[in-house]
């Protein structure tokens, strides 16, 4: 018997011995970014009294070892305000991306189980919100609701869910379609009672890693609602505020204002892309022979 033909079909031995260490490198991967951004939260919150401390003595000070990331105009230590800003992020993209995913798991589910005309008005919808430009959504549904916390969380949920729902839709009515499905059926199962035992199931996956994938997304337009003054109050240390603030100061060669709190959020953007993608390959079998 050859070597391939004990690996099974269309896998070698290398190549089968490789998986589990993949698999391992990847667990890993996700619990390190997973301490990463717990890491991040508890900083910010044991920060935040020394993030809103002035210092007029030590105005716009650079980088230093007694400020990594220098100060502003007000002598703020800018790595404290940096790390209770990404916080506040976290907090923001998390319930906005919480909401969003919700809101595309329950489109799916109705979707698939309700029949053609549900599923018809649901695609529609979907069509509707992506064919609108999505800053000027979020713009929009940011103004109307008076900014703030509770105005950047509804408006980047609202704009965030349609191709999540179109991917949650798909894989929804191949279950649908499946065999079990209509056994349950000709049992006289009704339909809610299908999408609980069977679909929901199936889709918890999908929507985890959609979920963690939003993340990314949701953290990045809530700094660009800030930033454009749309999003959280002016006095809030978000890193749309502190990007908006250094705006001024860069003409006087203060560079650590924008630079570094930038890198720090698409460090942290980054990392979660990468976590999502890592959960995406644990829960996908498919994804691992990519």
């Amino acid at each position: 018997m050859s070597a391939r033909a004990l690996s099974g079909p269309g896998l070698s031995i290398r190549e089968a011995g490789w998986l589990p260490d993949r698999r391992r490198q990847a667990i890993w991967t996700v619990a390190a970014l997973a301490l990463v951004l717990a890491a991040v939260v508890v900083a910010g919150t044991l920060l935040a009294d020394v993030a809103a401390k002035p210092d007029l003595m030590a105005r716009r000070q650079p980088p230093s070892l007694a400020h990594p990331f220098g100060t502003d105009w007000l002598g703020r230590d800018l790595l404290a305000r940096t790390l209770v800003g990404l916080r506040l992020s976290l907090m923001v993209g998390t319930l906005a991306a919480a909401v969003s995913a919700s809101i595309a798991l329950v489109l799916s589910g109705v979707a698939a189980a309700l029949g053609r005309w549900m599923d018809t008005a649901v695609s529609w919808l979907v069509d509707l919100f992506l064919a609108i430009p999505h800053l000027i959504l979020l713009i929009l549904v940011a103004f109307a609701l008076g900014g703030g916390i509770s105005g950047v969380v509804v408006a980047v949920a609202l704009t965030h869910w349609p191709t999540l729902t179109r991917l949650l839709r798909g894989e929804a009515r191949r279950v649908m379609q499946s065999d079990y499905v209509r056994l349950s059926h000709h049992l006289g199962k009704p339909g809610w009672w299908v999408a609980r035992h069977h679909l929901v199931r199936h889709l918890v996956p999908q929507f985890t890693v959609g979920l963690i994938l939003l993340f990314p997304h949701a953290i990045l337009h809530e700094a660009a609602l800030s930033f454009l003054g749309f999003g959280l109050p002016p006095d809030s240390p978000a890193i749309g505020i502190i990007l908006s603030d250094s705006m001024r100061e860069l003409s006087s060669g203060a560079w650590w204002l924008a630079l570094l709190p930038g890198f720090a959020l698409l460090a942290v953007v980054k990392s979660v892309d990468v976590l999502g993608e890592q959960l995406r390959a644990l829960t996908d079998p498919r994804s691992v022979h990519e």
